[in-house]
């Protein structure tokens, strides 16, 4: 994994997938949702911020949890959210 200068990239060892393919909190109040996203901390998987509810980002701002991980089929990267920094696994 490249992970340039940003420490809670480089700290991921083993990338947390889905357990299932929907936002947690999105089936809870009966929303939609366009991508998702899974919590590198909690292994919470979460709606996109192309989503209506922005769920993943809210999270990572409410807990403190900086790291997702794509949860779209085919796609291996994570997104830092206090460093604004990609890296591709």
């Amino acid at each position: 994994m490249t992970a340039g200068s940003c420490a809670h990239l480089s700290a991921i060892e083993k990338v947390k997938t889905a357990k299932a393919y929907e936002c947690e909190t999105c089936v809870k109040i009966g929303a939609q949702w366009v991508h998702l996203r899974t919590c590198q901390t909690c292994g919470a998987t979460l709606c996109c911020d192309s989503s209506p509810n922005r769920h993943a980002s809210k999270h990572a701002h409410s807990s403190g949890h900086p790291v997702v991980a794509s949860a779209e089929p085919g796609e291996r990267w994570l997104y830092c959210f206090p460093d604004e920094a990609f890296a591709e696994y």
